[in-house]
Order: structure tokens, then sequence, then C-alpha cells
């Protein structure tokens, strides 16, 4: 394996420290500008370009990198043959939702696409939405193979 391809255990996440709001500056205002309007598509496959490089052999392994990376707290709510549904609450998800700038979440749709690709070992891909009366994203991943 490439040193570009190498995988990384979620355990490197434990190393990594933040207080978020020079990430979400980062994210929400100086990559829209530079990636222009392919921003959401671009974000959608840095999401699942990450979910390769980080190693995971659980769902619990997901909930997990969803929580050290500080996107919120994801939950299964429905597990389908063809359809995964996942909500994500947190008080930073609140705080994205009722920002005065733009915000999204493909990066984690994106992620969460690749993760599940990987854990059920076939083609998946990723919808999100969100719920601003509840303060929530639910996220659903369709199998498509």
């Amino acid at each position: 394996m490439s040193k570009e391809q190498q995988g990384f255990s979620t355990t490197l996440l434990e190393e990594l420290q933040t207080s978020g709001a020079g990430y979400d500056v980062l994210r929400y205002i100086s990559l829209p500008e530079l990636l222009g309007r392919e921003t959401e598509t671009l974000l959608y496959f840095m999401g699942r370009n990450l979910a390769r490089k980080l190693s995971f052999n659980t769902i619990e392994d997901i909930y997990l990198i969803f929580d050290k990376m500080g996107w919120g707290k994801l939950e299964l709510i429905r597990n389908k043959r063809k359809e995964i549904t996942f909500s994500l609450m947190s008080d930073s998800v609140v705080n994205r939702i009722k920002a005065s700038f733009d915000t999204e979440f493909r990066l984690e749709s994106g992620f969460l696409a690749e993760a599940i690709q990987q854990l059920k070992e076939t083609e998946a891909e990723c919808t999100e939405e969100i719920n601003k009366k509840i303060m929530q994203v639910e996220f659903s991943v369709l199998i498509t193979a």
C-alpha cells in the first residue's frame, strides 16, 4: 500500500484535538469559495475518500469516528435490506443548522456511504435531509447492488 493509500486506525483520532471553530471556518467559508459550484459534490467524494483511509470493522466504529470528528452522535434508525437510515444529533449539529452561513452535511454523507459500502461489501450511496424543526440530520444509505 502506497503512502497515499495507507489506512489509519481510529485510534489516530485520539491524537487530534480541535475546538471546532477553525474547522467550521475552513469547511463552510473557505472551501466553498475555493471549490465553487462543485462544493457539495466534491465534499461528498472527500468524505468517501476519507472513509477509505480509516479502518473500521463494525457499525460502532463508524459511530466513534462521527463522534471523534465532531460531526455529532450518529444513531441507527432503520435497517432494511436495501436502505439503512441514521439520524445525526448533537449540540454541534444544532449550532451548524442554526448558523448564519450555509451549512451542509455532504462530507458526512459521503463518509457514511463509503463506510457502509465497506462493511456490507456492496455498492452504496447516501443522501441526507436536514430537519430544522427537530434540529437533526437524517441519512439514507441506499444499497445499490
